[in-house]
């Protein structure tokens, strides 16, 4: 087994690693390594390995895997000390929206806070406090980290080096991809629409001058799922974090003071000021949308298949129409759909969302689907057309269909190497010292050299 270096870092430690450990281990703990002011225990070793004892597939002695992690920890102290070096900051805020966010997906998964705890066999308060540790540290990993290899780029030549270098028996195969384009129909919101939702936020603002809790108000009625349950706060955010228009009006107000009706893409906000810090405000909000109409749906759907109707019997491409019907930003560049994970146009199967992807299953490339459902980037209701531009077969990769999937392989590679270089001269001029225990350890790096 090897285990995974910097750039697959381990980005979430199992709590219940530790329990598991304390149940079954008699070892008495102690300081195994020092990095810095950091340190290394052996509990640290061991609840590790426990947990790829309980992934299973481990291969290599006991000892030669207990080395890899200790390298593994070495290689976080290592950038943690740098943390400490540069100031580096990661604000309460920041902690805690990372830690109710993955709270609730550990909620989500077992089913309420109760089995989270069961399972855990840890109350609620010591899941958090364990959490905060782990999260504030890898905020800190990762800052560092993004700062070593900020700069680093792959020029085409790199990219033809890297894949001219791959053995050719070690070619990788690609599995099938997609290049899918698409013509959006978002209904219009009338005047009269929006100006009810406004009324009923002036309303809500009027009771809370009145006397009335913002944060209760924003309880029962914000449709902002995030915040609502929090009676509306945000925590503290930076500017530009915020949208230009609500970030205007947050940082006009004054302690208390609430806002205006504010309209944003995402509806109509009302805002109260907690605490302003610097170029940091704290606030709450309520948040109201504007819903689409079903006759504006309905609308939308007979326009698109009107169009779809126009594709199919040639009197316009689906280029054409796109350009002169779409509602989209993404007209601009024919109605490409981009893939979140890698920036290009190419869609593997299992990149592909669910509603997209029965759609694309029933397509041949150049056929143009029926109508849609589907939501926008502000969770309106709107309708689209689709269709396969192109469709690979899975194949060895080749620098003619796969340079995008090759450039961030190369672009892993060299910052992989930008990562090495920095830790093998960071940890020559930093304070590292490792237990007598671990000297026959074959390191990736001199860690001893410090020893």
């Amino acid at each position: 087994m090897k285990l995974k270096r910097f750039f697959a870092l381990i980005t979430f430690v199992t709590i219940c690693s530790s329990a598991i450990y304390a149940q079954q281990s008699q070892v008495v703990d102690k300081v195994v390594a020092v990095v810095g002011s950091n340190i290394i225990m052996q509990s640290d070793i061991e609840e590790q390995y426990m947990q790829y004892r309980l992934q299973g597939g481990i291969k290599g002695s006991a000892s030669s895997i207990r080395c890899e992690i200790l390298e593994d920890q070495l290689f976080r102290k290592l950038m943690l000390n740098q943390a400490e070096l540069d100031s580096i900051e990661i604000t309460d805020d920041q902690i805690e929206q990372e830690m109710e966010y993955r709270i609730r997906y550990f909620v989500n998964q077992l089913g309420s806070q109760e089995k989270l705890e069961k399972y855990y066999n840890k109350s609620m308060k010591e899941i958090k406090n364990e959490l905060r540790t782990i999260i504030k540290d890898q905020k800190l990993i990762d800052e560092v980290q993004r700062k070593i290899v900020d700069g680093v780029s792959a020029t085409p030549s790199d990219v033809r080096q890297f894949f001219e270098n791959i053995p050719s028996d070690s070619i990788p195969l690609v599995s099938a991809q997609y290049e899918i384009a698409e013509l959006v129909k978002k209904p219009p919101i009338t005047f009269d629409e929006k100006l009810a939702v406004k009324d009923r936020l002036y309303g809500l603002r009027s009771r809370i001058l009145k006397g009335e809790r913002f944060s209760t108000l924003a309880l029962l009625y914000s449709e902002d799922p995030g915040s609502a349950k929090k009676g509306g706060e945000l925590g503290f955010k930076g500017r530009g974090e915020l949208v230009p228009e609500f970030e205007a009006a947050a940082f006009a107000l004054k302690d208390g003071e609430i806002s205006e009706v504010v309209e944003t893409e995402y509806g109509f906000h009302i805002i109260q000021l907690i605490e302003r810090r610097g170029d940091y405000v704290n606030v709450r909000h309520i948040l109201l949308q504007v819903k689409v109409s079903t006759d504006a749906l309905e609308k939308a759907y007979y326009q698109l298949d009107s169009i779809a109707k126009l594709i199919r019997n040639d009197s316009i491409t689906f280029d054409e129409a796109v350009v002169k019907f779409s509602d989209e930003d993404d007209k601009v560049n024919g109605g490409y759909l981009v893939n979140p994970n890698t920036g290009s146009t190419l869609f593997s199967a299992e990149d592909l969302d669910q509603q997209i992807s029965v759609v694309v299953n029933r397509l041949q490339v150049g056929e143009v689907s029926n109508p849609v459902p589907m939501k926008t980037k502000n969770d309106k209701d709107a309708y689209r057309l689709l269709i396969i531009k192109r469709k690979t077969t899975p194949h060895k990769a080749n620098l003619k269909d796969d340079y995008a999937l090759i450039q961030q392989w190369t672009m892993q590679k060299l910052r992989q190497e930008a990562i090495n270089k920095w830790i093998e001269t960071k940890s020559k001029k930093a304070y590292v010292k490792i237990s007598d225990d671990y000297c026959d350890c074959d390191f990736q790096f001199d860690w001893k050299t410090n020893k």
